[in-house]
């Protein structure tokens, strides 16, 4: 019997309709168009901007995005990955309440949290449920309301992050598509670097934790940008090299889309040209744990079977790592 892989089968993504431009943010926030764009690429962002819409929301659009798109029967889904930062709420796994919102009620859930590194995590997980030979159908979903714990007064955190959702469904593989190796990584180092104060078990809401805004995002940009780019140059080269590849060998880099520089610097260390690389952090910023299946939602199109595709993430925490992956069907 062939060994059986974990495959990529479909995609599905979803963002909000409100655009946060850089023109806009000039008017909220001491910046400009100029000094987003040199240091970031993000040009515009998605807001969720409807009261009473959460994660769960972004995650069910881009579920039902996927399902429609390849006539996937949500009774024969056997699990579901929530992979976010920003959960509905505390204790009641969101990923349950999508599931059930999205029909999937023959399916167990529960929500991964690896800041933005939860989808790559996610990835790693769902495809061992699918090689286990137990499951045949793992939707992961990476679904983030970053607009939910950001200050808008807070100019080096307000210009980076939108809102949006992104799914894939993987299945078993007899073809030798799918995952093939994996290299993730952890550091509890980065701790103070990226994280949100309040609201946790160490310091629980309070009048005051609220009055000192510390239930937003803190982000110390120079050491995170630091690990980043190396940590994730990193891994992407020792990934290649262990599978015995090159640039010329791979045809997409799928890169978390925090900082345009940082994919740069990664596709530099692979050998890869800049049209090998997944971009869409100018249209979205960095959607966090939606980053990931955005890319491959918006390059679809593009993939043909048999596509060698890098993953590359780094998160808070620290958390970093790769995966590399064969496509499995052409989508057109």
């Amino acid at each position: 019997m062939s060994k059986i892989t974990a495959a990529i089968t479909a995609v599905g993504g979803y963002v909000p309709d409100y655009v946060l431009s850089n023109q806009i943010l000039e008017t909220m926030v001491d910046t400009n168009d100029e000094w987003i764009t040199t240091r970031t690429g993000i040009k515009e962002r998605r807001i969720l901007k409807d009261t009473g819409k959460g994660t769960s929301y972004l995650a069910i659009q881009a579920a039902k995005d996927l399902l429609s798109k390849s006539n996937t029967n949500p009774e024969d889904i056997d699990m579901v990955i929530m992979a976010t930062a920003t959960p509905d709420m505390p204790v009641a796994a969101t990923g349950v309440y999508v599931a059930s919102e999205i029909g999937a009620v023959n399916a167990f859930s529960y929500d991964l949290v690896a800041a933005c590194s939860s989808f790559l995590y996610g990835m790693s997980t769902a495809a061992r449920y699918i090689e286990s030979g137990k499951y045949k159908k793992v939707l992961l979903i990476g679904a983030d309301k970053m607009s939910s714990i950001i200050d808008y007064e807070d100019r080096t955190t307000c210009i980076i992050f939108g809102d949006g959702g992104g799914a894939v469904l993987f299945e078993p593989n007899e073809e030798g598509f799918g995952v093939q190796d994996e290299i993730l990584r952890s550091d509890g180092i980065g701790r103070q670097s990226l994280k949100i104060d309040a609201g946790g078990s160490i310091l629980p809401a309070t009048q005051e934790t609220v009055a000192n805004k510390q239930h937003f995002v803190f982000q110390d940009g120079k050491t995170v940008f630091k690990f980043a780019v190396s940590n994730m140059a990193d891994v992407s080269e020792k990934i290649l090299n262990r599978n015995n590849l090159t640039g010329e060998d791979v045809q997409w880099l799928v890169p978390h889309q925090a900082n345009k520089r940082i994919i740069d610097a990664t596709a530099k260390r692979m050998g890869l040209p800049e049209e090998k690389v997944m971009m869409n952090i100018h249209k979205y910023g960095n959607t966090t744990s939606a980053t990931l299946p955005l890319c491959l939602n918006d390059y679809e199109n593009q993939l043909r079977k048999g596509d060698n595709l890098v993953f590359a993430s780094f998160g808070g925490g620290f958390t970093w790592g790769a995966i590399y992956l064969k496509w499995a069907y052409n989508s057109n």
